[in-house]
């Protein structure tokens, strides 16, 4: 008797599935070459206590992680609930992402974005293969947090959790 194989998992399903779980919203920043560079990322993470590591996960096909990597500093910006246009713009590509947008730099010299919920100055330490994606690893040298904002988050492919709300409204 033979073990049958699992049923392959298509892209559609998982991504369907999978955006039951609720995640934050960050932007990675870094100066770069020719100035600020950034990109929206929901697979932000703490990793570790000791020694003090986070985790994220950008796509291959992004334009902007390489430059981000090139400065092996940077700022993992967590956004805050009126930030979502903030997310929409950074996860843009072939545009300035920085014009009109406020921010400081981190002690690095990383771009901190204004009204931030939290903010996590790293170095990278480690990248990994992942798929489609590339992890990455890296050590944080300084944070900070704004107690008095809340965190945008995304859920079930929209901002927020209206969409849960709205199920639930209509059963």
């Amino acid at each position: 008797m033979t073990n049958p194989q699992p049923p392959l998992v298509d892209a559609a399903s998982m991504r369907d599935v999978l955006g039951h779980f609720c995640s934050g919203v960050t932007v990675i920043t870094a100066i770069g070459p020719d100035g600020p560079v950034g990109f929206t990322c929901q697979s932000f993470a703490s990793l570790s206590l000791d020694p003090p590591l986070v985790s994220f996960a950008p796509a291959r096909t992004s334009s902007s992680w390489p430059k981000v990597r090139d400065a092996r500093r940077f700022c993992v910006n967590v956004l805050a609930d009126d930030q979502n246009d903030l997310s929409n713009a950074f996860a843009r590509s072939g545009t300035d992402k920085f014009v009109g947008v406020q921010w400081r730099p981190s002690l690095q010299g990383a771009p901190v974005l204004g009204g931030v919920v939290a903010w996590i100055d790293c170095e990278l330490w480690a990248e990994y293969d992942g798929g489609d994606h590339t992890m990455v690893a890296a050590s944080v040298v300084d944070l900070g947090a704004d107690t008095a904002r809340t965190p945008l988050l995304f859920h079930r492919g929209a901002y927020g959790l209206q969409s849960a709300i709205r199920v639930e409204e209509a059963s």
